[in-house]
């Protein structure tokens, strides 16, 4: 797969705003600064689509982007900032699961760790939480050019040892730095996405 073309549609914060089409779409989730917003612009090749904040913890509603007018890209608050109140935690954490339960057409979440640390506690129950919704999950190491190659199969032994990989479950290292992933993670996309709007194409010229 190439990303060609990519663009923000809206921000959600319930079901009613959510976008009403028949598109795949794949949920990007992970810890306040674990790199999200800079993974995935360097899917995307650009700088500014997903804008990083100054401010952790302050993204509060679901960020949908549509890629190459074919499927979605949907980033969700980031977990486990201290300074965020309980009451804030709680409203995110309804919303990520009525999305989660309720999306038919999610068809993969990349869970993204720090590859240098062992992932936290958030780490582990957010892992649980959407393995017990069955989802199609890849976990995503990030910051890989921070870690030295001597370091790298302790780090991913490591990661996955404390979140108690299923076997089906996909381990991509990445740099958005280095691109490092960058190939692996598109090819990944090109296998799960269905491209729908070809086949209702296809079926309109079968109709004429």
């Amino acid at each position: 797969m190439i990303i060609k073309d990519a663009e923000f549609i809206k921000s959600a914060v319930d079901e009613a705003s959510w976008p009403i089409d028949y598109y795949d779409e794949v949920m990007f989730c992970g810890r306040s600064n674990v790199g999200k917003s800079s993974f995935i612009n360097m899917l995307v090749n650009r700088k500014n689509l997903a804008r990083t904040s100054s401010n952790p913890g302050k993204t509060q509603t679901l960020n949908f982007f549509f890629i190459n007018k074919s499927f979605y890209f949907v980033d969700v608050p980031g977990y486990g900032f201290a300074k965020v109140s309980k009451s804030v935690k709680a409203t995110f954490g309804k919303m990520i699961e009525k999305y989660v339960k309720g999306r038919k057409n999610l068809k993969m979440v990349f869970l993204l760790v720090d590859f240098r640390h062992k992932p936290t506690e958030d780490d582990i129950l957010m892992y649980e939480f959407l393995k017990y919704y069955n989802l199609n999950v890849t976990i995503i190491a990030t910051k890989s050019d921070k870690v030295k190659n001597s370091e790298r199969t302790k780090c991913k032994n490591t990661i996955k040892e404390t979140l108690k990989l299923d076997s089906n479950d996909k381990f991509i290292v990445t740099s958005s730095e280095k691109r490092e992933g960058f190939t692996e993670v598109l090819t990944l996309l090109d296998n799960i996405i269905e491209y729908k709007e070809e086949l209702i194409l296809d079926e309109n010229d079968n109709n004429n």
